[in-house]
């Protein structure tokens, strides 16, 4: 297993304001690339750098939990901007979306690979992975390479998580900026959908080897 050093990651790291996710899902997939995760949590802190997400667009999006109209379960998604939405799916895993668009309209980001950063001994232990030696990318990336993998390395569930302020200085599951700087970010298709599947918006870090799925040249 590999050790993380003295040095704190978030040193310089502080939160996104709101209006970074008051806007249109898309400008906001492009720019939360490279921005970390982090979750808190009695002393110990994890936190991942997001390396890939696919924006939702709300009613003009069929694959958007928010094209039927606002329920119970989806209110969430129209606001306010910057909160959690999780969600329960294939009776399996649970996904983390983040609320965008001005309060009243629906729209968001669905976090799906994020590049382990700090406590990545307590997400090998989360993911029953805690076997393995961390020093190669080859096994760092089945940390958080995927939705549901982020999800469990971060202890994300619906019932702890949904609805939380993720831009709030109190809440225990934040999204903060550190001045990393991504290179070229590709854009594809969004994965595991039929409905919608052609819109290009899915984006990710190229070359990044912590994406779920590669981008295929």
């Amino acid at each position: 297993m590999r050790r993380e050093t003295g040095h704190d990651p978030l040193h310089h790291a502080s939160i996104l304001p709101r209006s970074f996710f008051n806007r249109d899902p898309r400008e906001v997939s492009a720019e939360l690339l490279g921005k970390l995760i982090v979750r808190r949590e009695r002393g110990k802190l994890l936190a991942g750098r997001v390396v890939e997400v696919e924006a939702y667009l709300g009613a003009d999006d069929l694959a958007a939990h928010a094209a039927a109209g606002r329920t119970e379960r989806n209110s969430v998604l129209f606001g306010p901007p910057g909160h959690a939405y999780v969600y329960f799916i294939y009776g399996v895993h649970y996904c983390l979306n983040i609320s965008c668009m001005p309060e009243g309209e629906a729209g968001c980001v669905l976090v799906r690979a994020m590049e382990p950063v700090s406590g990545i001994e307590e997400m090998a232990k989360a993911r029953g992975l805690s076997d393995l030696d961390f020093g190669s990318a080859r096994n760092l990336r089945l940390l958080a390479s995927g939705p549901g993998k982020l999800c469990e390395a971060l202890d994300i569930t619906r019932a702890r998580d949904n609805d939380k302020d993720m831009v709030s200085p109190r809440c225990d599951l934040q999204v903060m900026e550190d001045g990393y700087l991504v290179g070229k970010v590709g854009i594809t298709q969004r994965i595991g959908i039929t409905k919608s599947a052609e819109m290009p918006l899915r984006y990710v870090v190229a070359g990044s080897p912590f994406v779920s799925v590669k981008i295929k040249n």
